[in-house]
């Protein structure tokens, strides 16, 4: 049997009752999970050096304990002096265990480290129950080595869930644990 992560524990046998009582489901399907969580990094500024977008992707790779995917442009712009098909970013989906390790660490050591935290803007739903958020410094993770940062860069998290409102995606990821300011 699959060991269990706390935080999918803790989402079975407290959450989803508490949201059940909350909206008054009426099927334990309906109760909105949490399917994915997408770390994104834009490399733009990068995209002649390769060794420094090596650098950067091993950084998230060595967050999110997943190797990430390059993220290629898909058209040029001259004004960027950018080419079709160059690589410009780089991306990482997390899913199951390894999403619910990433968002515990989030949650309980990475946003504390954040200087002058007072929680994260319940303002980033997108309108279908999903959460997106902006971290400006990669630092703020315990894997980072502040010593071998070649540059502070920040990065993209996209929690996507199966809620199908805001105000229902809010309750999970407050139950969860995510400190929103309001």
């Amino acid at each position: 049997m699959k060991e269990q992560n706390q935080t999918a524990k803790y989402y079975k046998e407290e959450v989803v009752p508490a949201l059940i009582k909350e909206f008054g489901y009426k099927n334990v399907n309906e109760v909105p999970k949490l399917v994915k969580i997408v770390l994104n990094m834009g490399l733009g500024d990068v995209k002649d050096n390769s060794k420094s977008f090596n650098v950067a992707v091993d950084e998230l790779t060595l967050i999110a304990g997943q190797k990430p995917v390059a993220t290629k442009a898909k058209k040029a712009i001259s004004n960027f002096k950018v080419r079709a098909g160059m690589k410009i970013g780089a991306k990482v989906t997390l899913r199951g265990k390894r999403m619910y390790e990433f968002f515990d660490k989030l949650v309980a050591i990475a946003l504390p480290r954040v200087r002058d935290f007072r929680g994260v803007s319940d303002k980033s739903f997108d309108g279908k129950g999903n959460y997106a958020m902006g971290i400006k410094e990669q630092l703020i993770f315990p894997e980072i080595s502040y010593d071998k940062v070649e540059k502070i860069r920040g990065l993209d998290i996209a929690f996507i869930t199966t809620a199908k409102t805001d105000a229902e995606a809010k309750a999970l990821l407050k139950a969860l644990g995510m400190p929103f300011n309001r």
